[in-house]
């Protein structure tokens, strides 16, 4: 997979008119954000480049963005694992995949049980792993909770789902994702970590009061951290990272949680196709002179726009050092196959 960057080289005025958009956060992240950068970039929407024949395991996938990115996939020709906590709404999913496409690409998309937030469900799906490698991890199950909830090894579970799981689980496959060489792992993070700052020294905000909007932006912040991170330790691996952004989109999970949000801005949020775009479209791509940026609209974006949200070397390397840890206590250790810890 040789997989060049066409879509980021654009004309100066082009330039403009997407840093504006994406600054001015409206109308960048809306529907109509997508809408004007659409016409800029020279590849498809949806994208087909480079994805046919790949195997792509996605989180979080039984609905919204992941379910969107499910299908993105498979009508390319990849062979997508549909992570889900309960088989019945993945195959819920896949049914409705199905109804808008056909018998052969539903054929290309697979439920398979995974609890990213459960510690126990990782380590379990990472030793049962089979097949000749694993081409693309994406981390897209996310919670916005009401009240401070716990996974089944007792953390936070807006950590646990967003940050822990997916670090204990791209550790556990770093062999079937190193024999995939090149291959691709993609946080799907939010707009919202913009807000946040990392708190290495507690990551699980557990001195804090509990805030749910406030957490979500905090462990998704921490989501943006972990791909350079894991871009850094892993560096010559031949697996890439990379986080994005998707915009605001309209999904169940935020009808649920921002009913509020969904209500004052619901005309402009993007379907959730376009929300999976950025995310399906680095996945054809071989990441490793990009690895571990972050990217919304199929372009790298700053990770901060205020400094007082940017982390210090310490703080980063002091959340590796806890998540390293919290993983080792669970006992979630690599896959069958060695790779890059």
């Amino acid at each position: 997979m040789d997989a060049p960057f066409t879509s980021g080289r654009l004309s100066a005025l082009a330039r403009v008119v997407d840093e504006l958009a994406d600054w001015t956060v409206l109308p960048g992240y809306s529907r109509l954000g997508f809408a004007l950068r659409r016409p800029l970039w020279r590849e498809p929407v949806p994208p087909t480049f480079g994805l046919r024949g790949r195997r792509i395991l996605v989180t979080g996938a039984n609905s919204g963005i992941g379910e969107a990115l499910c299908e993105q996939l498979a009508r390319a020709g990849a062979s997508v694992l549909m992570g889900v906590r309960a088989i019945e709404r993945g195959a819920s999913a896949k049914r409705r995949i199905a109804a808008r496409t056909d018998t052969a690409t539903a054929a290309r998309v697979r439920p398979t049980r995974l609890d990213v937030a459960d510690l126990g469900d990782v380590a379990r799906f990472a030793a049962a792993f089979d097949g000749d490698g694993l081409d693309g991890l994406v981390h897209n199950a996310g919670v916005l909770t009401e009240g401070r909830e716990r996974s089944p090894q007792g953390h936070e579970l807006t950590f646990a789902t967003a940050v822990l799981g997916p670090f204990a689980l791209t550790r556990a496959l770093a062999g079937p994702l190193r024999e995939a060489e090149p291959s691709s792992v993609v946080f799907v993070s939010s707009g919202g970590m913009y807000t946040a700052r990392l708190h290495a020294e507690d990551p699980e905000l557990e001195a804090s009061e509990f805030d749910g909007t406030r957490f979500y932006a905090h462990a998704k912040r921490a989501q943006v951290v972990l791909a350079s991170l894991f871009a850094e330790k892993w560096e010559g691996s031949g697996v890439g990272f990379a986080a994005i952004h998707p915009g605001w989109v309209d999904t169940p999970g935020l009808a649920r949680a921002l009913p509020g949000f969904r209500r004052a801005v619901g005309p402009i949020l993007r379907d959730p196709a376009a929300g999976a775009d950025t995310a399906a479209w680095l996945l054809g791509r071989d990441l490793s002179d990009r690895s571990g940026r972050l990217w919304h609209d199929r372009r790298v974006r700053a990770e901060h726009r205020v400094p007082w949200t940017r982390e210090s070397p310490a703080d980063r390397e002091r959340l590796w050092a806890e998540l390293l840890a919290l993983a080792a206590e669970a006992e979630v250790r690599a896959a069958t196959r060695s790779g890059p810890g």
